[in-house]
């Protein structure tokens, strides 16, 4: 994965889109390619008919979807699964990022999302006392995308990845503890753990987090 391990950090300040442009970077190859785009103020992505779904996760701005999702506005913090064989296209009126997961149409999908429908990754699940809380959104042999939502005083043993990891907090504020450091990770900021490294999770206070793990 193309973004550095071991450090915080918000793909919304670290990818400024670029005034009359828009700009993307893939961050990850593989069976469900990963991508990061920055809209200008005043840009668009065509509508075009692509034979997977996109899962789109607005970090900063406004994106405002075309084509058959029309009408649809994401703010920072919502998604949306784009639907098959029809045309979607995406623009922006002020600045504006996201990231982009590519979904193949024989992925593992919870029924919590369905294609069309803007939603919060932080509504899919509750918090519940003194526990964990886990969801696969979507998933398969090489990728998994995971919901989770720690109670306060919960947290994960220090652990290693199979593949790379990128984590994407949600609600609340957690610690992250990677190759023995600790860092505060807050809603909206993202961190990186590479593959092997060692981590550790804490939650003092209620705390969600998306996870997505690569395997290729």
């Amino acid at each position: 994965m193309k973004l550095t391990a071991g450090q915080v950090f918000s793909l919304g300040r670290t990818h400024q889109p670029v005034a009359g442009c828009t700009v993307s970077q893939q961050i990850a190859g593989g069976r469900n390619p990963v991508w990061i785009f920055s809209l200008g103020a005043g840009t668009d992505i065509s509508g075009e008919i692509y034979p997977y779904y996109k899962l789109l996760l607005v970090q900063e701005g406004r994106l405002q979807l075309t084509g058959a999702l029309a009408g649809r506005v994401l703010e920072p913090g919502q998604s949306i699964l784009t639907p098959t064989g029809v045309p979607v296209g995406m623009s922006a009126e002020v600045d504006t990022v996201y990231v982009e997961v590519e979904i193949q149409k024989e992925d593992i999908m919870n029924k919590a999302v369905e294609a069309g429908k803007a939603f919060k990754l932080a509504e899919l699940l509750p918090y519940q006392e003194g526990r964990i809380v886990n969801m696969d959104v979507v998933h398969n042999d090489k990728m998994k995308f995971v919901v989770m939502a720690f109670d306060a005083g919960t947290g994960l043993s220090e652990h290693a990845a199979p593949g790379d990891a990128l984590i994407f907090a949600l609600d609340g504020e957690g610690i992250i503890g990677y190759e023995g450091k600790a860092h505060t990770l807050k809603a909206g900021e993202q961190f990186r753990f590479a593959k092997n490294g060692l981590h550790w999770v804490k939650a003092e206070k209620p705390f969600k987090m998306a996870l997505l793990l690569t395997l290729e």
